[in-house]
């Protein structure tokens, strides 16, 4: 699959190893593919996230991800999921904080030195990245895109398209954008 990958799809990949390496993740998640793409400029998948006017607020992007990292990965949604079960999920972070410090739920693992190899991703981001395959296929692409990356983080259920889609990003709005699909035609 990898080989149908453009320059800017495989840049993206590699950047998410890169942004999980540096937080100390034990694998590479589908947030990770998210900032890579933040990172990205004068690619299809930037393009359409200026058009949406994200390019601007890349620091709540990254802020919302950093939110969701200190509640163990949860998104909103799965956080008042709990909070119906009178699990308060606000509650527990910040006794663990207490006892342990800043950012204990993160998963970070900085002091295990640094990853020697590949990256393992996790099954998340593995199934961003089928769906990158399965959009490009349905779209009749010959290659897969960072836009298709992008398009298959709405399409996900999970923090990284709860925060696109908390920043105007979604799969209709994307579609629009990149292919001028959904868009009401002149009569």
């Amino acid at each position: 699959m990898f080989e149908r990958f453009t320059k800017d799809a495989r840049d993206v990949v590699r950047g998410a190893a890169e942004h999980g390496e540096r937080e100390g993740a034990q694998s590479v998640g589908a947030e990770h593919l998210l900032l890579a793409l933040l990172d990205r400029e004068a690619s299809r998948a930037s393009f359409a996230l200026a058009a949406l006017g994200v390019t601007e607020r890349k620091a709540s992007v990254r802020e919302a991800l950093g939110e969701a990292r200190r509640r163990a990965g949860l998104s909103r949604a799965e956080a008042d999921a709990l909070a119906g079960l009178g699990i308060d999920v606000a509650e527990i972070v910040s006794r663990v904080e207490e006892v342990h410090g800043a950012g204990a739920m993160a998963g970070d693992h900085k002091d295990k030195g640094r990853w020697s190899g590949r990256r393992s991703f996790s099954r998340g981001a593995k199934g961003i990245l089928e769906g990158a395959l399965r959009t490009a296929a349905g779209r009749r692409d010959g290659h897969i895109g960072d836009e298709h990356i992008l398009l298959a983080l709405t399409v996900r259920p999970g923090v990284p398209a709860e925060v696109l889609a908390d920043h105007g990003v979604t799969y209709e709005s994307l579609q629009r954008v990149l292919y001028g699909e959904g868009t009401a035609q002149a009569g």
